[in-house]
């Protein structure tokens, strides 16, 4: 089931986010899988026009269902707030929702670094 959660990140800074799958209480394996992690201005604009779009197929242990999601200080050199979803798309061709809600870039206090 999706999950609706607000997220904040400081602008030009570095965010990663571990995602782990589990069935009841035993960790699923990913291997074949895909995570997509957009970011959008309006929930209805096309794909191509996300602000982020990560496509994870290299997880960081499929067989023990850890992935990871990288935002890089280019992904998150913005300001404001915007729409985001992170999906699953597994080996049978399934898609679903795991996480969604707005992301929020927020400026930093220092801005030497």
């Amino acid at each position: 089931m999706a999950k609706n959660v607000n997220l904040e990140v400081f602008r030009k800074t570095t965010k990663n986010y571990l995602l782990r799958f589990t069935e009841n209480g035993t960790a699923k394996d990913i291997s074949g899988w895909t995570v997509y992690f957009t970011v959008k201005e309006k929930i209805s604009d096309d794909d191509s026009l996300a602000k982020i779009n990560h496509n994870v197929t290299a997880h960081q242990d499929p067989t023990g269902g850890k992935s990871l999601i990288i935002l890089t200080q280019t992904d998150t050199d913005r300001i404001g707030s915007y729409h985001y979803d992170i999906c699953g798309k597994d080996i049978e061709g399934n898609v679903f929702v795991l996480y969604y809600g707005r992301i929020r870039f927020k400026q930093k206090t220092t801005n030497r670094a």
